[in-house]
């Protein structure tokens, strides 16, 4: 056997065997990140030896006996167990293996570690794949755009806060199962769906990610054959995966539903699907969540052509799936049957209900769902904006191509061609806006944010002539309903410039400034303050900056915008606008030790040159240093680094002005 025969050989091994090994470790030594890299130790001498000696006639086994063997070795090595050692050691070596199917358990023990609630999402993705699918952290990276190092890091992470955390590894009894088994069922559709239908790069589809949801999800069924929504869960992902032949035309565009060719589904997934859903039904009890989808996709999958689908039943389940999981997404797909079932316009008046909910502002299937449903009416300039505005969310390259492609599509009309030459886009005008002269740096990052919203929101193409206030309303209430008066007053600021600029009064008639009703906080008491002064690990900016701010008084904003020129050392003052800002010794003594000589440029700096991508006003640059303007948030976040949890507005002192 050459080299390279053994080391793919290897590598098929390990994915077929490494949940198992992994969890019988684990049962051993109760520490999961422990656990693999006893396994991995003895993934290495397979790689050493297999290649000389061949490939044992039980590869699985020959790389359990090496782990065991090296984990005995650790157990009686650990210092802090030594007095466990000798016990430990015993019972690996000569106790018999439990009764039952004790290697079956420890994988399934395995996945519900892996999925624990107490590691964030991302965390449960990647070590779900690393340890129950064998992936390399290179693997899961490439899979999911990311870079090896931040894949590896998230992984240890999350092996990290599960030791913290003294996450038992064992099988969830009563009441705790249904949940560990929900959030098992979790992970491993995301996986399926982030290789279904990509959330960014190149490509519409990852089959990898998707035939490895595949091979958990069977896995679990056979770990768990007692659970309904497991098997549901198996029929869903085997019978959308028979579609994938059929999703991608010959330049890997997308290929919609009613559009592919049925006679390129896989028959055999359709048909394993349908035995999983059949299992589910047997085991009773009220249809889950998975179950209710994996009827909605057997309904799908036994229509021989688009036209004999029974929209009315899809929309039923839906309807059914609504009342057990009222999520924004769920209500979406409702929305869109209801459509086909009932009209367009049903399905329109479902959608535009969803418009206002924050948790698809940024979701591009809503407009594009909006889109499909405006051309079925004939409404092709408003669908060629919706198709325009889902194009712009979508990180995914091919979608975004095709949704520009169905935007073009419809609005091949003399009418719609009228309509959209008519004047500047908002993108258009957008853009004009922020590029004219008198907007410093910092003016032209706070409207850009806003009007990115909006564009974002409202399509790139939309005439600016069209641009109403119920438009920028209903923005305003989805983006920022919910932020402090502040930020929504800063949007309405932007909103309010860029109207004036346009020639549209009352963009924000439907926008009231807000009024903000919360108690001023404390300002810092004399004993923190004492204890602030005399510290001497801080740099003198800050130090300045704060004693300046207590015993001025001033706005934080006035403070930074401070120049060294506007300095008048000898009376304690500076030229602030029309006024002036004062202090008192403890400033006075600093200030000599910030300057270092300096006498133009912004008194307070940052550590840093700022990138070519973000080069501020002139006035915002130290002309010898070439550092830029501390900014307010940077201000901010160092002093709450340095306090804890108090703000700068608790340094002014309430008897300054």
């Amino acid at each position: 056997m050459t080299r390279g025969d053994a080391h793919r050989t290897i590598d098929a091994v390990w994915k077929l065997e490494s949940a198992r090994i992994i969890g019988g470790l684990t049962r051993m030594v109760h520490d999961v990140g422990l656990a693999e890299e006893l396994a991995q130790d003895a993934l290495v001498s397979a790689l050493e030896q297999w290649p000389r000696s061949g490939v044992p006639d039980n590869p699985g086994a020959w790389l359990m006996a090496i782990a065991k063997r090296r984990a005995v070795d650790h157990i009686r090595r650990a210092q802090r167990l030594e007095h466990k050692q000798e016990q430990l050691a015993r019972e690996q070596e000569h106790a018999p293996e439990p009764s039952g199917h004790p290697e079956q358990d420890d994988v399934l023990r395995l996945m519900f570690i892996s999925c624990h609630p107490v590691l964030p999402t991302g965390s449960r993705v990647a070590l779900t794949l690393r340890l129950i699918g064998g992936l390399t952290a290179a693997e899961i990276a490439r899979a999911f755009l990311d870079t090896e190092t931040a894949t590896a890091r998230l992984i240890a992470d999350a092996k990290r806060r599960l030791a913290e955390a003294r996450v038992p590894f064992e099988l969830p009894e009563g009441d705790r199962l249904a949940e560990r088994v929900s959030s098992v069922l979790e992970v491993v559709y995301l996986i399926f769906n982030e290789g279904y239908s990509a959330t960014s790069g190149d490509d519409l589809l990852r089959p990898g990610l998707t035939l490895e949801a595949l091979r958990l999800g069977r896995l679990l069924a056979a770990l768990a054959p007692d659970e309904p929504e497991v098997h549901g869960l198996v029929a869903l992902m085997e019978i959308q995966e028979s579609r994938s032949a059929a999703r991608t035309g010959p330049h890997g565009e997308p290929v919609q539903l009613h559009e592919q060719n049925r006679g390129r589904w896989d028959q055999l997934l359709i048909r394993r699907g349908f035995t999983a859903m059949l299992r589910a039904r047997d085991l009773g009890g009220p249809p889950g969540p998975y179950v209710l989808q994996a009827a909605i996709a057997i309904t799908h999958a036994q229509a021989r052509t688009a036209e004999d689908t029974d929209w009315g039943q899809i929309a039923a389940l839906y309807g059914a799936l609504v009342r057990l999981l009222p999520t924004p997404v769920v209500r979406l797909n409702r929305a869109v049957a209801t459509g086909m079932a009932d009209g367009p316009e049903a399905g329109l008046a479902q959608l535009d209900a969803l418009n206002a909910d924050p948790a698809l502002r940024d979701y591009h299937l809503l407009p594009a769902a909006r889109g499909d449903l405006l051309a079925r009416l004939g409404r092709s300039a408003e669908a060629r904006l919706e198709f325009d505005r889902a194009a712009s969310l979508t990180r995914n390259a091919a979608e975004r191509a095709f949704l520009l492609r169905r935007a073009d599509a419809v609005a091949d009309t003399l009418a719609d061609a009228a309509a959209t030459a008519s004047g500047p886009t908002l993108a258009e005008a957008a853009e004009r806006f922020l590029a004219q002269d008198g907007l410093d740096a910092a003016t032209t990052r706070a409207y850009g944010q806003t009007l990115r919203r909006l564009r974002l929101a409202l399509g790139d193409r939309l005439p600016l002539a069209r641009l109403s206030a119920d438009d920028v309303t209903r923005v305003f209430t989805t983006a920022w309903g919910g932020t402090a008066p502040a930020t929504w007053n800063r949007h309405r600021s932007a909103v309010r410039s860029f109207g004036g600029w346009a020639g549209l009064d009352g963009l924000t008639s439907g926008l009231p400034r807000r009024t903000d009703r919360r108690p001023r906080p404390e300002p810092i008491g004399p004993a923190a303050l004492d204890a602030l002064w005399s510290r001497t690990d801080l740099p003198v900016r800050e130090q300045t900056f704060w004693r300046l701010l207590h015993e001025s008084g001033a706005p934080v904003k006035a403070v930074l915008a401070l120049n060294a020129e506007d300095l008048d050392l000898d009376d304690r003052r500076a030229r602030s606008g029309a006024g002036w800002i004062t202090w008192r010794s403890g400033t006075a003594r600093l200030l000599p030790q910030l300057l270092a000589g300096r006498t133009r440029g912004p008194l307070f700096l940052t550590d840093r040159r700022p990138g070519p991508a973000r080069t501020p006003a002139a006035s915002d640059l130290d002309p010898e240093t070439g550092r830029s303007r501390l900014s307010y948030e940077r201000a901010e976040y160092l002093f709450k680094q340095a306090t804890g949890s108090c703000t700068l507005r608790q340094l002014r002192s309430r008897n300054r002005t």
